[in-house]
């Protein structure tokens, strides 16, 4: 199948060529038909399948024919609101369709106009969207099509009060279409709320529930490794693009700070980053002027970015859910991606958790530096120095370096050992099988022996 199956309008034709698509996903085979031929539609698929032009080209293809005027596309993030209203815009561009991103963080005013002057297509996040109705600001906008993206992200952002409310200013008479990478119970609720015997397809088969495009790996390292583990990680992967996601706000500013100050390409994103500020990052790096996005799991919700070949968990989620979102960032489109978590021995546990629910494939990986010294050897030379008698020729050295500064000479003789055979081994990241296994029965073992102090004192 080709994209002339569907029999576009030449303008969206022409706007499919020049983005270069050339065959459509599977998404996009099963859903256009039905939404070209005016049904509503529950399409199951996770971010980075093609579920925009999915939706996208069948509205565009309607407006330009003049089929209907408008279209509303509701998002859960500011960031995906943008990215689907830029997509939208240069696929129906050749057509003159105008689209509008809006959402919060930013003036009315612009937003308000734009939509009175008549654009075509608005891409808004629930927030935003329900007060601009609530206020009577955007009555003459009443869309004939409506999308819900990444519905199951909009329940877990507790959105799905204010989406039912929206619905309230929109027309009774319009094609509904909801996406979502998963049906939960409170989505099928949803759906029977506001869709009109829908259409149900889904592309999220048992390949891609196990990621098999992505390769991924597990470190064993102990709490104050985190930093350095990236970092040699990052100087030994070879990435296009790489994400990383850490729990807590702090830590994004934190690592994103320490990244940069070593020279690395990287920039931080979480929710208290000003919007501009935050859309300028996101651009920077969809271009590829930022390799390295370090980013809380809702500063990164929706983002649909091509070509990230890494994603680094510095910590590791808080819930298998999570961790699929995590790691579906990348091996998109059919390329291959590569998906790397740091875990402490502490944390083993939940990884083995998360790894039997989601089915995935982790393997256990070390990592050997070269050109660093292991702390057990920084540890051997320092004892080596304190023992060494001092030899009867040494003063007969000193006068021949005796213009040397004596800061200088001490690293330059501690230098010498260390290139001495018996200290240039390499640095290692991670523990090995068995390692691991005797570093998690002695936490067993001290876990059990906490746990038999807190009966005694509590017998007491």
């Amino acid at each position: 199948m080709t994209f002339n199956s569907f029999d576009f309008h030449r303008d969206i034709e022409k706007g499919i060529r020049i983005a270069g698509f050339k065959e459509p996903s599977p998404i996009q085979q099963e859903a256009i038909p039905i939404i070209q031929d005016g049904y509503d539609l529950i399409g199951q698929a996770h971010t980075g399948t093609g579920k925009t032009a999915a939706f996208g080209l069948p509205i565009l293809d309607k407006i330009a024919k003049g089929e209907i005027e408008r279209a509303l596309v509701i998002t859960p993030t500011r960031e995906l609101a943008t990215q689907v209203s830029d997509e939208l815009y240069h696929l129906g561009r050749f057509a003159g369709i105008r689209t509008l991103s809006v959402y919060g963080g930013v003036g009315y005013g612009r937003q308000i106009a734009l939509i009175h002057k008549g654009v075509q297509i608005v891409v808004a996040t629930p927030g935003r969207l329900k007060d601009l109705y609530q206020k009577g600001k955007i009555d003459v906008f009443n869309p004939e099509m409506v999308v819900l993206d990444e519905a199951d992200e909009m329940l877990d952002m507790g959105f799905l009060d204010d989406v039912r409310e929206i619905f309230e200013y929109i027309p009774q008479n319009r094609q509904t279409l909801l996406f979502s990478a998963t049906i939960p119970e409170p989505i099928k609720d949803l759906a029977d709320t506001l869709l009109y015997k829908p259409e149900f397809i889904s592309v999220v088969g048992e390949e891609t529930t196990k990621n098999i495009d992505i390769d991924q790996l597990y470190y064993v390292i102990n709490e104050n490794q985190r930093d350095e583990a990236i970092v040699r990680l990052l100087e030994s992967e070879e990435y296009d693009k790489a994400l990383i996601f850490c729990r807590m706000k702090r830590e994004v500013d934190r690592l994103s700070e320490h990244l940069e100050a070593l020279g690395f390409n990287a920039a931080g994103l979480h929710g208290d980053i000003d919007q501009m500020e935050r859309d300028s990052i996101v651009k920077s790096y969809r271009r590829g002027e930022i390799r390295i996005l370090i980013a809380t799991d809702v500063a990164a919700r929706g983002l649909d970015i091509k070509n990230v070949t890494h994603v680094f968990n510095y910590h590791i989620p808080f819930d298998p859910q999570s961790y699929v979102h995590r790691i579906g960032r990348t091996g998109r489109a059919g390329k291959s991606g590569r998906a790397i978590t740091l875990v402490t021995t502490e944390e083993f546990r939940e990884l083995q958790r998360i790894r039997k629910e989601v089915g995935a494939d982790m393997q256990l990986a070390t990592l050997r530096v070269e050109g660093t010294i292991d702390p057990g050897s920084i540890k051997r030379i320092a004892e080596k120095l304190e023992i060494t008698e001092i030899h009867p020729d040494v003063e007969r050295v000193l006068a021949e370096l005796s213009e040397m500064d004596q800061a200088i000479f001490i690293k330059k003789a501690i230098s010498y050992i260390i290139g001495q055979e018996e200290f240039s081994g390499m640095a290692r990241i991670g523990y090995d099988e068995e390692e691991l296994k005797t570093m998690l029965d002695e936490y067993e073992r001290e876990q059990s022996r906490n746990r038999s102090s807190k009966k005694r004192k509590r017998r007491r």
